[in-house]
């Protein structure tokens, strides 16, 4: 009897009948390949959560954390760009009066 509700989602069905028209030993190959994945990401879960108690527990900085101070968006890490420092005249770029040759900032 149909009742009108599937009972699986649109994306199970698509991947059952993808499935469906490959070969048995195609179909068995994709599913133990899809079954590793999902092991593999629980594997790698489990090490961070471990990684991250046993860091917490030996009072370093967790891995991948902000350090004191820096939260978010504002932590880019190796990401962040090169600090330069700049005085007036630089930040002014080509907008910045000519300097005589005998005239250096102090």
């Amino acid at each position: 009897m149909y009742t009108g509700v599937p009972l699986a989602s649109a994306k199970t069905q698509v991947f059952e009948a993808v499935l469906g028209f490959l070969p048995d030993w195609v179909q068995i190959t994709v599913l133990a390949l899809v079954v590793l994945a999902v092991v593999a990401s629980w594997v790698v879960k489990v090490r961070r959560r471990l990684a991250r108690r046993r860091a917490s527990r030996a009072g370093l900085p967790l891995p991948g954390a902000a350090r004191p101070g820096q939260s978010g968006a504002d932590f880019l890490g190796p990401y962040a760009p090169a600090q330069r420092q700049e005085s007036g005249a630089d930040f002014l770029g080509t907008y910045a009066p000519a300097q005589r040759q005998g005239d250096r900032p102090a």
